[in-house]
């Protein structure tokens, strides 16, 4: 069934409100209630639905302007449920203001299940999926006039805002929990744009980014400017026919697989730049308009596709592909390798397709095969201290990859001794010199030892003097164990501080921690190689260029999975993305 979108009332003080417009009757349906106020767009009023879309009348007929809209409903139609639908902004042509940065000529605003308006934040996770951007956020909090009646806009380049609750509504109440405010005298040109000849607004250098999001073609040249992986030059050379090829072959599998949004995206990207080397992808990207999730995706993509193609045990295979998918989407990584496997390495191609044809036999290609387990354990651990919980969940994938448990239920019973949380600790720094691991850690609550070996050096008499390391490392890991042990019996945290830049430097600790049965978290600390050079010119105790050189070329960041849990800390000093927490989503965002 089609359904027009409802005229938005105008907030009191809106000077844009026309004699024949509607008013908003009062703001009683906002008052103490949650709002978000996004960015009113100059465009098409457009719903799109899984079968069709019309503009704001539902007779719509054709228009130049609706072509590339069109367009798009063809490409995400299959991921709108039936009853569904999808409102937006056609943005495509030139109205009453230019747009030359845009990341779409789609943004989508709402997204209805029949009569109901989803809330805000599932409605921004659902575009997302289908590869359409929202409209830009400028306030939200508890509904407050005052700090409305401040905000200020750039009128000669923004339409207005539109305020609306954050929990969802029914149609019914749409006139009570939405309302807009419009610059004065908006309409300013003398022709009406669909009379007018059709000027398209620009796109911006993050358009090729939710192109390929959306099911559009992948511009090699277009996404290596948008991540900033390339300069004009590079990015003309890496769109090279044979290049493009690849990529075209890995987005081919990837919709075969009918990954979209951010899936598609990631699994796009590493195609692109699969010949990088994965230790600089994650921190060099996260800097960029991707964000530490997809960046750090990408980066383990790459890192991991190249193993798919070396034999590998088969008694072990089963756990092994289940270590993955904690790590990674197999679907995707599987494309990746597929689709990036040179022409003559038959050797190389048959071990992807074998590995592939197992972890499809086992579920394991679905885009989050460990979900049902991850949900079930979830509920059944309600309450529960978020540590105990993140331990039961590592044990249950362990159990999970060996056969051990099919079942949440299965799983619940397997994981008893470790809901009392009656456990040590262990967080465990990872970085290069000067990437923040001590900051970060120094701010951690309620760690009862910590352990530095910059501070063991410093008790010896110098912080650089690197002729002791040995016998260093072996007061540390002596005290680890002590601290280890001490915390087992209050359930403490203790943290190691040191570079731990290899799998051999971090297993050191990490087998101290077995033999306490500690819950281990990697904090992994991913910052540019540009601002680690800039840090480390005005550190208090800067290590020597080379040094620093030899580090960032050693560093090989653990992969989820590898520690109970993992914790992404980037330049800022925050956690920008979790893995290995059981109240993750699985796709990335505190992927499990």
């Amino acid at each position: 069934m089609r359904t027009h979108y409802p005229r938005t009332p105008h907030l009191p003080w809106s000077p844009g409100a026309a004699p024949d417009d509607v008013r908003t009757s009062g703001l009683a349906g906002l008052a103490g209630r949650e709002v978000v106020v996004t960015e009113k767009l100059d465009g098409e009023n457009t719903t799109l639905y899984a079968d069709g879309l019309h503009a704001r009348s539902l007779d719509s007929g054709h228009h130049p302007s609706r072509a590339w809209v069109k367009g798009l409903q063809g490409r995400i139609g299959a991921g709108i449920p039936a009853g569904w639908r999808v409102c937006g902004e056609n943005l495509y042509a030139r109205h009453s203001l230019a747009y030359e940065e845009l990341d779409s000529w789609f943004y989508g605003f709402s997204v209805w299940d029949g009569e109901h308006c989803l809330d805000w934040d599932r409605t921004v996770r659902f575009l997302h999926g289908l590869g359409i951007p929202g409209p830009r956020v400028l306030w939200r909090g508890t509904f407050d006039e005052r700090a409305l009646r401040k905000l200020r806009l750039d009128t000669a380049r923004q339409e207005g805002y539109v305020v609306r609750t954050v929990a969802g509504f029914p149609r019914a109440d749409f006139g009570r929990y939405v309302a807009k405010w419009v610059r004065g005298g908006h309409v300013q040109t003398d022709t009406h744009w669909m009379y007018a000849p059709v000027v398209p607004n620009g796109l911006g250098p993050a358009a090729p980014l939710w192109a390929v999001r959306s099911g559009g073609e992948a511009n090699v040249a277009g996404l290596l400017a948008a991540v900033g992986a390339a300069g004009a030059a590079e990015a003309a050379e890496a769109a090279e026919p044979v290049e493009a090829e690849t990529v075209a072959e890995v987005v081919a599998r990837l919709d075969g697989l009918g990954r979209t949004g951010e899936d598609r995206l990631v699994g796009t990207l590493a195609a692109v730049l699969h010949r990088r080397p994965r230790t600089r992808l994650a921190p060099s990207l996260a800097a960029g308009p991707l964000g530490m999730p997809a960046a750090r995706r990408v980066a383990d993509l790459v890192g991991l596709a190249p193993h798919l193609r070396r034999p590998f045990p088969e008694e072990e295979r089963r756990a092994g592909l289940v270590r993955l998918a904690a790590a990674a989407d197999l679907g995707v990584l599987h494309a990746l390798a597929a689709g990036t496997t040179a022409t003559g390495d038959s050797e190389g191609r048959e071990c992807v397709d074998w590995s592939a044809l197992c972890a499809e036999e086992a579920g394991l290609l679905v885009p989050d095969p460990l979900g049902a387990l991850r949900s079930g354990l979830r509920e059944a651990l309600a309450g529960l201290d978020a540590d105990a919980a993140d331990r039961c969940w590592a044990q249950a994938r362990d159990a999970f990859g060996q056969s051990r448990v099919a079942t949440a239920e299965e799983a619940v019973a397997a994981t008893w001794r470790w809901r009392e949380g009656s456990f040590p600790r262990l967080v465990q720094l990872c970085g290069p010199s000067g990437s923040g691991k001590s900051t970060y850690a120094r701010g951690l609550p309620g760690v009862g030892a910590y352990i530095s070996l910059d501070d063991l050096r410093t008790a010896r008499g110098s912080r650089s003097d690197q002729s002791a390391n040995a016998d260093v490392l072996r007061e540390g890991l002596d005290r680890l164990d002590a601290a280890l042990a001490a915390a087992a019996r209050t359930g403490g945290t203790v943290v190691w501080d040191a570079t731990s830049l290899t799998g051999r430097q971090r297993g050191l600790a990490g087998a101290v921690a077995r033999r306490r049965d500690a819950l281990v978290t990697h904090a992994v600390v991913l910052v540019d190689e540009a601002e680690l050079l800039r840090r480390n010119t005005v550190r208090a105790h800067p290590v020597p260029p080379q040094v620093l050189a030899s580090q960032l070329h050693r560093f090989s960041p653990p992969y989820p999975g590898q520690a109970h849990r993992t914790w992404y800390v980037g330049a800022g000093g925050a956690v920008e993305d979790t893995a290995g927490s059981l109240d993750g989503d699985g796709n990335g965002n505190g992927n499990g």
